[in-house]
């Protein structure tokens, strides 16, 4: 629930942003190695991201990086709300998490939303991904309860996918940019590896026949459905930031 701001902010949802699902193979002493622009002589270098989860913290403020953009979460700010993920999509809630906060803070928000889609669920556990298991959810239990739903699945229909939705809010909680990331995979039937966070020992990215957990941050950091929603939106982040800095 919000806390302290009583005040509504009506933002417009995306329900069918499209986003590509497409598997490429990159060799791995590639990955992490790739350029986009740089950001060195950006006017304003500072976001806000709407979580105070860590480990995404931790990931999101390594794609940012080498752009000369300083992330800030939650936890870094004073004043910040809680905002309630009302949402009935992944679109919904980076919507709300970026432009309610930016409203109250008075800041460049982005909010972000992600989670897992399992096909022979029927697309669960979707947004509630981070609370799946209910009350006192955490990633082991999760994972437990997936592994508990697949149990009958044979391998060939364990076809999933993470998603990303990302919203850029100004100050004033307008939602000024927004873009998508998506990540097949499949899901394992017992966990793998030591990285990552959430889901990533189970999920199993087809090219390499390794979990996310096993591939590392390097890896993810290219193939990962985050990146691919921070690599499309960051030419507009430019943009706005160009333009705030304009007389």
């Amino acid at each position: 629930m919000q806390s302290g701001n009583n005040q509504r902010l009506q933002v417009p949802y995306w329900r069918n942003l499209r986003y590509d699902c497409h598997q490429f193979h990159v060799p791995l002493e590639t990955l992490g190695r790739r350029k986009l622009l740089s950001l060195e002589s950006m006017p304003f270098n500072e976001l806000v991201l709407g979580t105070h989860n860590k480990k995404k913290a931790a990931e999101m403020i390594k794609l940012l990086a080498p752009y000369g953009l300083r992330l800030l979460t939650l936890a870094d700010v004073r004043n910040a709300i809680e905002v309630e993920e009302s949402g009935a999509t992944f679109a919904e809630n980076a919507a709300l998490k970026a432009g309610v906060q930016a409203l109250h803070l008075g800041r460049w928000v982005m909010g972000e939303d992600s989670g897992l889609s399992v096909d022979a669920l029927h697309g669960e556990p979707g947004v509630y991904s981070a609370r799946f298991s209910g009350p006192g959810a955490t990633d082991e239990k999760n994972n437990a309860l997936l592994l508990k739903k697949l149990e009958l699945i044979r391998d060939s229909q364990r076809t999933a996918h993470y998603v990303c939705q990302i919203a850029l809010s100004d100050p004033q909680g307008n939602i000024r940019a927004t873009s998508a990331g998506k990540c097949c995979g499949t899901i394992r039937r017992q966990p793998v590896g030591s990285g990552g966070f959430g889901y990533d020992p189970l999920f199993e990215i087809t090219e390499y026949h390794l979990t996310f957990a096993e591939l590392g941050d390097d890896v993810k950091a290219v193939l990962s459905h985050r990146a691919r929603a921070m690599r499309r939106i960051l030419p507009e982040i430019v943009r706005f930031a160009k333009e705030a800095d304009r007389p």
